[in-house]
């Protein structure tokens, strides 16, 4: 019985120990000020960063910096990693001077006669013997180009778009291209090798011929992410230019190009051709890594369980010698992510740290297309049936030019209130309220919003996997957004802390809370 009654009362005193949720959040919110977000941001946004271009040095230097600020702050790593930076591949092609297209003997000059798409092709070769025209290359329950049409072994010859009907596209049936557009040609080559296709030749109906920046695109590449395709389940492809195209195959395809440009139908056109077609591709691709700089903060009773604090420290590198500094995107992201975890830090060395673990995540290739976030979703150092919330910072550091209300120097735009979790603009609210008063505009959650916010920051990476978002941003679409004259003296500093603050309190709250954030409503696209 006295066992019984020292357990009991050896589990109150640890339940009331972890009770973090009495605990104010103010002083260490307040521990977070223009001074010290003005301090790292000069470091940030600072031309030596090179504008911390995805893959490029400026932004390995960026993460370091980063890395250091955590070491500093006391934060640990995540110990499933090797420090603080979760490493992922990015690609890079370049052409070899092995690329070759004959038709009918004749070799192809590169760069006037053909091109051979980069991203698209793999290593190999192709021959065939007779060619078959299969208008824009389509295999849709609306519209087949391949109906009545035999192509097995031989190389298939398609135009760019899809047919129209009167003023929409007959596919989707709207104004809207359907997926025959994007993503369009690899699609298309799919379609082809389901055919049985040897290769195909495609025809881009817009482009009679190839500039100087479309040759040197498809010799050598930017990073790109690895999308995981599996090539042998798509045909190699040349891209023709309208003079060779008709001087191969006839003055007919003067008038399918022409056609083509117009969404016009190619049911019921049969061109078939004997000729000997062989094409030669040979690319060198390249691995360059990029990195997530990851910092945690660990919790005491609810440790297991998890809050997400985002933001990408990438931005647009250089430009023809410009440094695009990227000072409000997303450098007051990144330096505001920096100062939550010193706050945390603080609360947690002084015996008040969080009942969950807090995670700073500072991510990289967001510019690019969400690379970073995607990768951390797919590969998650942490469960993500754990996390609870993540909150996204992308540009809070300025006032939007657009915005005409009288409150421009007291709002943040958020994002996702009103998704996967009927939770979050409650708790966001009292934060706030218990904060800085800010207005919380949703003008971004409207679902006829034509600018789609809600699908364009990291934050989608988590919303995707079913872990409840917010997203806190200024609003800033036209202006300095990405220009080169995004620099810190267009920062409001004063708004910038109170945004700061505001969003640390959130964060106090979700992560000292008793459960976790229901998931209780469905992320519609």
């Amino acid at each position: 019985m006295k066992k019984i009654f020292l357990l009991v009362c050896s589990a109150s005193l640890l339940m009331s120990s972890y009770a973090q949720k009495q605990v104010s959040a103010t002083p260490y919110a307040k521990s977070i000020t223009g001074e010290g977000l003005k301090k790292h941001l000069t470091i940030i946004a600072a031309d030596d960063m090179e504008g911390r271009e995805t893959g490029k040095a400026g932004q390995r230097k960026a993460a370091a910096y980063i890395e250091e600020q955590f070491k500093k702050t006391g934060i640990i790593s995540p110990k499933s990693l090797n420090g603080y930076q979760q490493f992922f591949p990015l690609n890079q092609d370049s052409l070899s001077a092995e690329n070759k297209l004959t038709i009918d003997g004749a070799e192809a000059v590169f760069g006037k006669d053909f091109i051979s798409p980069l991203s698209l092709n793999t290593n190999g070769s192709f021959n065939g013997k007779e060619i078959v025209f299969v208008g824009y290359g389509i295999d849709d329950d609306l519209y087949n180009d391949y109906a009545n049409k035999e192509v097995k072994n031989k190389i298939v010859v398609f135009c760019s778009g899809e047919p129209k009907k009167g003023e929409n596209y007959l596919i989707s049936e709207s104004k809207k291209t359907s997926q025959w557009t994007y993503p369009g040609l690899k699609k298309k080559l799919e379609v082809a090798f389901e055919k049985g296709a040897a290769g195909a030749l495609y025809i881009n109906a817009a482009q009679a011929s190839f500039s100087q920046q479309v040759i040197k695109a498809n010799t050598s590449t930017n990073v790109y992410y690895p999308d995981n395709t599996d090539f042998t389940k798509r045909v190699n492809c040349a891209t023709l230019s309208h003079d060779f195209a008709v001087q191969q195959f006839g003055n007919d395809f003067a008038t399918y190009i022409e056609a083509a440009s117009k969404g016009m139908l190619f049911n019921d056109i049969q061109f078939e051709k004997k000729s000997t077609v062989s094409m030669v591709f040979d690319k060198k691709t390249t691995t360059v890594n990029a990195s997530n700089v990851i910092g945690v903060i660990e919790g005491t009773d609810k440790k297991e369980e998890y809050v997400f604090l985002t933001a990408h420290y990438d931005h647009l590198g250089v430009k023809n010698g410009v440094v695009y500094n990227g000072a409000d995107d997303d450098g007051s992201g990144t330096v505001t992510v920096i100062q939550m975890a010193e706050a945390f830090a603080k609360a947690k060395k002084e015996g008040k740290g969080p009942r969950r673990t807090v995670v700073f995540m500072t991510v990289s290739g967001e510019e690019k297309g969400l690379w970073g976030s995607e990768y951390y979703a797919d590969n998650p150092v942490f469960p993500l049936e754990k996390t609870s919330v993540d909150l996204n910072i992308d540009m809070i550091g300025r006032v939007d030019t657009e915005r005409k209300s009288a409150d421009t120097l007291n709002y943040v735009y958020v994002v996702g209130h009103d998704k996967l979790s009927s939770e979050l603009p409650g708790i966001n609210e009292k934060a706030n309220a218990n904060s800085s008063k800010l207005v919380l505009d949703y003008k971004f959650d409207d679902p006829n919003d034509p600018n789609r916010i809600y699908y364009r920051s990291d934050h989608y990476n988590f919303a995707k996997k079913g872990v409840p978002v917010l997203f806190f941003y200024d609003g800033m679409l036209k202006a300095d957004y990405h220009k080169p004259t995004d620099d810190i003296d267009k920062i409001n500093w004063t708004l910038f802390e109170k945004r700061a603050q505001m969003i640390f309190t959130t964060a106090w709250d979700m992560a000292n809370r008793d459960e976790m954030l229901k998931r209780d409503i469905p992320l519609n696209n």
